[in-house]
Parts: structure tokens; sequence; C-alpha cells
């Protein structure tokens, strides 16, 4: 059973009976009374959000997801194929169901996939990944202030804000949950 003080970004609960994704949360408290939880939740099937608060004594069950390492192969028709290593079974989910997920996949690497029904809902990402810089502007010489970046396409689409050492063909380390910049990768 998980309460309100284990919610995260991407948390699966069961609500009403049906299975959410926790997208955001934020505590509040009005005068003398219980603290309560405000939450974004988006269904994990279906896509559709939904806004309610809970209570800080709530408890909610998890979904049943089955968890599956399967490698992804490609993309077609705005459907994303993984294949299962061990039993060459393939799968294909509709890009609408991992949304931003889809701009961190690599071909011919592993991911965790997430089943519900056995159908397959969406990816586990890992916290980070490593992606190719493919374009970028170069460095001035003189701009040396401290913090300043500049915008760079990754291999995978992607654009994310750099420091100005990181010139093309270099390796990023990317947050895969906020999108930022990390840091250099060999």
């Amino acid at each position: 059973m998980y309460t309100v003080s284990d919610f995260r970004r991407g948390l699966a609960i069961i609500v009403d009976d049906q299975p959410y994704y926790v997208v955001e949360w934020s505590h509040f408290k009005m005068g003398r009374g219980r603290a309560n939880i405000r939450t974004k939740l988006k269904h994990i099937k279906s896509g559709a959000v939904l806004e309610r608060v809970f209570s800080s004594n709530d408890s909610f069950r998890p979904p049943d997801l089955e968890r599956r390492t399967m490698q992804f192969l490609y993309e077609s028709g705005g459907e994303y194929i993984f294949m299962d290593s061990k039993t060459f079974d393939q799968v294909h989910i509709p890009g609408e169901s991992i949304e931003d997920s889809r701009l961190y996949l690599l071909e011919n690497h592993e991911y965790i996939i997430l089943f519900l029904d056995n159908e397959a809902v969406n990816i586990d990402l890992p916290a980070s990944v490593i992606l190719l810089v493919v374009e970028t502007e170069p460095a001035v010489r003189g701009d040396t202030v401290s913090n300043v970046t500049k915008p760079a396409k990754l291999q995978t689409g992607i654009e994310v804000k750099v420091p100005l050492f990181v010139k093309n063909g270099d390796k990023v380390k990317v947050d895969t949950r906020s999108g930022e910049y990390l840091e250099r990768a060999n």
C-alpha cells in the first residue's frame, strides 16, 4: 500500500478502481485542518488527466504492472516496436502512450516495458541516458561568463541547453525526468 508521502512523479496507483500515474503533486494546508495533497493523475491506458485532492491519511494500492526487459527495434508510422530478447516476441506501442519517453529511445538498446493486463502501456526509462550531440554552435572565444549555455540538438532530435565547451560529436548525459544536461560523457 502507498500513502500520499510516497507520491513521486511516475508512481502508479489505483484510484476509483482505475490505474493512474502521478504526474504532479503538491501539499497544501488550510488553517488548523489536516494537510491535503493536490494531485494531477494520468490514466495509464487512456491518457486522460484527472485532478484530485487527497487527505494525508489516504492510502492506495499499486496496479498489477508487469515489467519486462525488451529491446527497442525501430519506429514505424507512429508506433514503437520492441522485442523480447528471450522469446523474440514483438510489441507495438503507440507513440501517444509513451509521449516524452520516445525522445530518449535509442535503437538496439534495452528498456523496461510496463504491461497492464498483457498490454504494453509505458516505458520505465533509466534516470539518465547518454546521447550524441549532432548540432550545436561553436563556442566564441571570450565567452567565459559562468553558467552560460547554448542549445544543442542530440541524436534523437531532443534539444537541450549545454555549456559552451560542448561541441559537435561530444556525448552528453541527459536527465530523462527533467530533460536537462547533466554532464559530458566519455
